[in-house]
């Protein structure tokens, strides 16, 4: 057995003895000194120590614990509400015991009873949502006092990018993780908010058109009244949709002019490699495949990869193309300035029945229109301090020229 699994064990058994015996008990103690040791054993090689419980899965770090897949708690850990915990520096046998205490009343109905949310852990230890920085309320719609970034979030996408890229397999479970970090962010307080990241860097964007189609995706979703557990699906099928571009040649993906016949077949196999690369992670992500190769093919049968047969595409993949259009045309690419948000809208509304399915972009105009003081445009970098920031999209420099997006796919 691992370190890490060694010392989550302990941890679980010391949650287990110290609900049967009082502070102070022999075998309270004991189990306790058991885990603190193995937290001590981990610490000694690196003092930052993580753990996230994503359903059946555990991630130590960044990598998954294959032998605790199923572990029944991590199930137990993340229904309470702790997906993550973290130690941060040395911890004493004082601070551990009172973590652990803390660890016992998330998993109690005394603090399910209790109101408002749950604690976070304190000092060295922090433990909560994964990625998520607190929603603090606001007394007005039209602002709210936002702590979170989406750093970590832009920071994991980019590795998952990286990891498919060098041939090590699809991390599904931080790909997850990320999904269940966006949907907690969009419902601080009750309310439904689309942060969405703005783009710093050309470089960038596959990394945050990732991270807004996933979220505006989730948002139509819930809108057209899907469950959660269907709004979750559909949000790893928006962070999914473009994946098969890690396979794009870099100077194809970033070029600053419009490509040419040659690198437009080239880009244009995005979506085989994407449901490839899906297909080929031995998960059961059978709609996202169909998402990333689906995306690109309009209502009218155009798009590609061209259909040998006229078929109706997925719900989801429909779903999923007005978002990806949308968000790319609202971000400054190289070859043309974005788009302000009223005359994409008015585009998608123009290609209704064309590009898109008429039902869902109907309701996406009508989703973005009601929803616009809940948009927060939020910068991928960290944020120290808590602001109140505008729940309205940034205006661009200047409108893109012409009718037709230039999205590059």
């Amino acid at each position: 057995m691992s370190d890490p699994s060694r010392f989550l064990t302990s941890l679980a058994q010391a949650l287990s003895t110290m609900s049967l015996y009082p502070e102070g008990h022999p075998a309270r103690e004991g189990i306790v000194d058991v885990a603190y040791a193995n937290l001590q054993v981990l610490q000694k090689a690196d003092r930052r120590v993580s753990f996230s419980f994503l359903g059946d899965d555990v991630v130590f770090g960044d990598r998954p614990l294959r032998e605790l897949r199923g572990w029944d708690w991590s199930n137990r850990l993340a229904g309470a509400g702790v997906q993550r915990v973290e130690f941060e520096t040395e911890v004493t046998r004082e601070e551990f015991e009172s973590f652990l205490t803390q660890l016992m009343a998330k998993l109690t109905l005394f603090a399910v009873q209790q109101a408002g949310a749950a604690p976070r852990g304190g000092g060295p230890i922090k433990f909560g949502a994964v990625g998520i920085k607190e929603l603090e309320s606001a007394p007005e719609l039209q602002t709210a006092t936002i702590a979170l970034s989406l750093h970590e979030e832009a920071e994991t996408i980019q590795w998952l990018h990286e990891e498919t890229q060098g041939g090590s397999g699809l991390p599904l479970a931080e790909a997850e993780a990320v999904v269940r970090s966006l949907a907690a962010a969009m419902h601080g307080d009750q309310a439904v908010v689309l942060p969405l990241l703005e783009l710093r860097r050309y470089d960038e964007y596959t990394t945050t058109h990732s991270l807004n189609v996933c979220v505006l995706a989730m948002g139509l979703a819930e809108w057209v009244g899907l469950g959660a557990r269907d709004v979750r699906a559909f949000g790893v099928a928006g962070l999914l949709h473009d994946i098969g571009k890690v396979k794009i040649p870099g100077e194809i993906l970033n070029k600053a002019g419009r490509l040419t016949p040659e690198e437009r077949e080239v880009m244009n196999r995005h979506p085989v490699e994407g449901a490839r690369i899906i297909m080929e992670s031995q998960e059961n992500l059978d709609l996202a495949a169909v998402v990333a190769y689906e995306h690109h093919i309009m209502q009218n049968g155009g798009g590609y990869p061209r259909l040998d047969y006229p078929r109706e595409c997925h719900q989801a993949s429909k779903l999923v193309h007005v978002c990806d259009v949308y968000d790319a045309l609202r971000t400054n690419r190289p070859y043309r300035a974005a788009w302000p948000a009223g005359k994409v809208l008015d585009y998608v509304e123009e290609r209704a029945g064309t590009e898109f399915e008429p039902d869902i972009a109907r309701r996406f105009v009508k989703m973005m229109s009601e929803w616009e003081p809940r948009q927060a445009a939020l910068d991928a970098e960290p944020v120290v301090d808590m602001h109140a920031l505008p729940l309205a999209p940034s205006t661009p420099a200047a409108a893109g020229p012409g009718s037709a997006p230039a999205a590059q796919g």
